[in-house]
Order: C-alpha cells, then sequence, then structure tokens
C-alpha cells in the first residue's frame, strides 16, 4: 500500500514543493522517515500516532516508511505533521487517494488530533497555486493563506475534520482572506519644533526612497523625527503589500491572517547582532532589514552598532536582497529599505555646543564618527545637521506643515516615478535607477552639470557619490513637478551631500 502527498519546504521566501510518500509494507512493526528531516520532522511519527490513537485509528502491525523527496533538500520544522498524515491516510484507504495527491499540506499536529498554526502558510499558498493543487492548513492560517485568490485554501481545525471532508462526510467551506488594516500612525512632523531643513530632507528620502543620516547633540530631536517619518510614507502597493506579507508570514507575525497596507519601521537595539540584522541562525531566518522590506529601518546610535554588523549593510543597500550562506542553508532574502540613520557627533554628544569646553575636540568626534567607515557613508544619499532646539522655542506654536500635506505631495512625487519605470519592472523609485538609465532619466540642464562637475572635482566625490546626488536632484524635481533636472535642484542635492558628517 502506497500513498503520496504533497507540502513544501522552504528556502528564504520561496516555498519548494515537497513530494510524502507513504509506504505500508510486511515486516516488522516500524515508523521511519527518510528524506533528510531535522528532530522536528522525525518526531513527526509520536505525534501522529497519537492522533491517530485520538481519531480510534489503529497503525497497522506492518513497516511504515514516510519519504520526503527530493532526499537531498534539506526538511525543517512542524508543519510537515499533516501531510505526513494525510499520505498515511490515503494509503490506509481511509481517504481518496486521488484527494491526497491533489493537496499540498502544511500543519502541526497536537496529540489530540487538532491542527495547531504554522508560519509560512502565504507563501505556500503560492506554491500551491503554481502547482495547480488545493492548499490544506490549519484554520488559524487560512486567513493569511487565501489572499492568493488562484489557490483553493481548506482550513481545517482538527485531523478529524480532514477525513470528514475528503470523505464527502462534511466538506469544509473555502477560507476567507483576513481584513486590510490601515493603521495610520497618529504622528505628525508639526510636532517636531523647528528642524525645518530636517523635515525637508524626510521628505525627499521619502519620495525616492533615499538614505539619510542625521547628526546632532542629544535631544535635538533626531528619533522624534524618525518616528514620523511613517507618516509621510505612502501605503504599500499590492505587489509591496504581497512581498512584505511573505517575510511576515515566515516569521508568524501575520496576525489573524490580516495583511498591513503601512510600510515598516524597523528599530532595532545597537546591541543586536549580526544575524539579528541581517539575518542568519540556525534556519537563516530573515533578519531585521529584510521585515524593513518596502519600508524603514531605523538605526539609532549608528556608530555604536558593531562595526562588523555596519558592513554587511554595505551589499544589500547597492542591491536590494542578502545572500545567507551557512553550512546547511544558501537563502536569499528581499531586502529594499530605506535607511534612515541617527548618531551624535561625539561621544558625549556636545562637541558643537561652544558653551561646554571639551578637551578632546575635535579628535574626539573624528574618533566617534570614524566607527563608520567611509565605504558605507558613500552609500548614504542624505547627511544633515539637527542643532538643538532653543527652550524658548518650545513654548511656541507648532510651525511647518502638517503630515498630511507632505505626503500628499511625495504620494505624487511616487506616482510620477511609477510613470516614469512602467518598462522597467527592477527599478520602482529613484533610489534604484541603475547608471545606465540615470542619463536618460536624470541628465540635469547645462548649468546644473556645471556646478556638479566642479563639485565633484573640489570634493573629490566618488562616482558612487556623483550617481546618487543625481538621484537625489531627480526626486527634488519629481517633487517640483519638473520634468528637466535643474541648477537648483542639484544645488540642494549637493548641500544635503556635503554636510552632516561627510
Amino acid at each position: 500500500m502506497t500513498a503520496r502527498a504533497y507540502t513544501v519546504a522552504f528556502q528564504g521566501v520561496e516555498a519548494c514543493p515537497v513530494e510524502v510518500q507513504c509506504a505500508v509494507s510486511p515486516g516488522l512493526p516500524a515508523f521511519s522517515v527518510v528524506g533528510l528531516p531535522d528532530k522536528a520532522v522525525s518526531e513527526a511519527r509520536d505525534r501522529v500516532r497519537s492522533a491517530f490513537s485520538s481519531m480510534a485509528i489503529a497503525l497497522p502491525s506492518k513497516r511504515i516508511t514516510i519519504n520526503l523527496s527530493p532526499a537531498d533538500l534539506p526538511k525543517e520544522g512542524s508543519h510537515f505533521d499533516l501531510p505526513i498524515a494525510l499520505a498515511l491516510l490515503a494509503a490506509l484507504e481511509i481517504i481518496p487517494k486521488d484527494a491526497a495527491e491533489n493537496t499540498i499540506a502544511l500543519g502541526e499536529l497536537s496529540l489530540d488530533g487538532s491542527i495547531v498554526p504554522v508560519m509560512g502558510a502565504l507563501p505556500a499558498a503560492l506554491t500551491a497555486a503554481e502547482e495547480e493543487r488545493t492548499l490544506l492548513c490549519p484554520q488559524g492560517s487560512g486567513a493569511e493563506a487565501a489572499w492568493v485568490d488562484a489557490a483553493q485554501v481548506i482550513g481545517a481545525s482538527s485531523l478529524a475534520d480532514v477525513v470528514r471532508h475528503f470523505t464527502g462526510q462534511l466538506p469544509i467551506p473555502p477560507s476567507e482572506p483576513g481584513e486590510i488594516r490601515e493603521e495610520r500612525t497618529t504622528l505628525c512632523l508639526r510636532d517636531v519644533k523647528g528642524q525645518e531643513r530636517a523635515k525637508r530632507a524626510l521628505e525627499i528620502a521619502a519620495a525616492g526612497r533615499h538614505h539619510m543620516l542625521m547628526v546632532g547633540p542629544p535631544g535635538s530631536g533626531k528619533s522624534m523625527l524618525a518616528s514620523r517619518l511613517p507618516s509621510i510614507l505612502p501605503e504599500l502597493t499590492p505587489l509591496e503589500a504581497l512581498e512584505t506579507s511573505m517575510i511576515q508570514s515566515l516569521c508568524g507575525a501575520l496576525g489573524e491572517g490580516g495583511i498591513d497596507r503601512t510600510r515598516p519601521f524597523r528599530s532595532p537595539h545597537h546591541t543586536a547582532s549580526m544575524a539579528a540584522i541581517v539575518g542568519g541562525g540556525r534556519k537563516a531566518s530573515p533578519g531585521e532589514i529584510s521585515l524593513a522590506h518596502n519600508g524603514v529601518l531605523f538605526l539609532d546610535e549608528l556608530p555604536e552598532f558593531n562595526r562588523p554588523v555596519l558592513e554587511t549593510l554595505r551589499q544589500p543597500i547597492e542591491t536590494g536582497e542578502v545572500h545567507i550562506s551557512r553550512a546547511n542553508a544558501h537563502v536569499t532574502y528581499p531586502c529594499r529599505f530605506m535607511l534612515i540613520a541617527a548618531a551624535n557627533p561625539c561621544r558625549c554628544g556636545h562637541l558643537t555646543d561652544p558653551s561646554r569646553a571639551c578637551s578632546r575636540a575635535p579628535t574626539c568626534g573624528e574618533d566617534y564618527l570614524g566607527r563608520v567607515s567611509g565605504p558605507l557613508m558613500d552609500r548614504i544619499d542624505l547627511r544633515i545637521e539637527v542643532p538643538p532646539v532653543a527652550f524658548s522655542d518650545l513654548d511656541l506654536p507648532p510651525t511647518g506643515e502638517p503630515s498630511t500635506l507632505i505626503a500628499q505631495r511625495v504620494a505624487a512625487a511616487r506616482e510620477r516615478q511609477e510613470t516614469r519605470f512602467q518598462a522597467h519592472p527592477n527599478i520602482r523609485q529613484n533610489a534604484d535607477i541603475d547608471s545606465g538609465l540615470l542619463n536618460e532619466v536624470a541628465a540635469p540642464d547645462p548649468e546644473g552639470r556645471e556646478l556638479l562637475l566642479k563639485a565633484a572635482e573640489r570634493f573629490t566625490l566618488s562616482a558612487r557619490s556623483f550617481h546618487r546626488i543625481l538621484r537625489v536632484a531627480r526626486t527634488i524635481a519629481d517633487l517640483e513637478t519638473s520634468d528637466q533636472v535643474m541648477r537648483p535642484h542639484v544645488a540642494e542635492a549637493l548641500s544635503f551631500r556635503l554636510s552632516g558628517g561627510a
């Protein structure tokens, strides 16, 4: 007696199909799982045996062999319980074999036969749609998997419900997608007193997805400004929401199957390890840079992060993806994030305050900011100084524009970029423009080019800096609804490049 069922094994955000083969043959009673399973998969046989016992199903006194094919692909996680049970039910002719073969299943079994929600239902649903099969998953994961319209999703609460469904006794209705959460932040940029230049830099960064560094003494408002950046960012597009939700699904962060249209905002502590920031660990899990995909990664106290951790950000910033290579895993995660960093000018933070004497100035500032390497600093588009706010200004009424008005300009600028890059699917914002396309869409007028060339020669700018200034100038022109990059746009882009710890 042999039967087959199907499930998936996760490699990054990809769900690779796995065929679960079950053979019940004469021999000494045994229950073995082969095909490179980890400890959680090997323990599935005990959970399956107990779940069958709770349903009054006795396993035959024969040799039961479960093979997970392809056998050279590592199998990790407890979601293999349900497909193993499904293949065994089909081998024992309790459910039709064709029903099991037309299903991709994932779920963890409790000892009483109930099915526990697992991570990764959304990527598994995409694979089920590609394989033209039905997805069988825990009831708690059905709402998240149902967002893939191309696949039928069946959410079951117990193994007994699965048997009744496949035998036609009590069919399970298809799962419905979860709710779209439209949680908008109540923070507003108008709450920040002064700092108009920093607000302008945030607007430019939000419009073109540019990286930004703020340098200023403690209490000048750097963290306050960064926390209000989500209030001016447009909501995720359907494609971006799906990409972000797939990563969250792998981490079990999709609460009640709902998809959030607000952009992620991740703020890891400066003591975070390299695996926590970039990704890794035993299962090569996604890190903070991947959880910030299509959103914001805020690194407060940038020089306090470990130097090796910061250096690993250089390649992801350029490519928009991170490759994690471990002894047992080689995975790739997307990480198209916007880096917002904040730093004090020195360890005490008061290097620029003339009222405070420092015996080590300016060496203390050079040593402190020198912890951030030149190649990483070269990848940051906007650098600004955030001066302290006078006590008298704190009692003044709010000034500047509210976040709603700034968000409208940012949204309009991103719409212009979306129209411009329709023929280039790998380019979404101005920060993604490659050097070949840059001269076509961001070429400045003669006066602007002359200014840029003089600045490049005067400050010995690298080729990367030259191109990043053009990208920022293109974003400033988009905010001004200008088709041509003009000299004032280049001048403003240069002013943000040549300050703030350059």
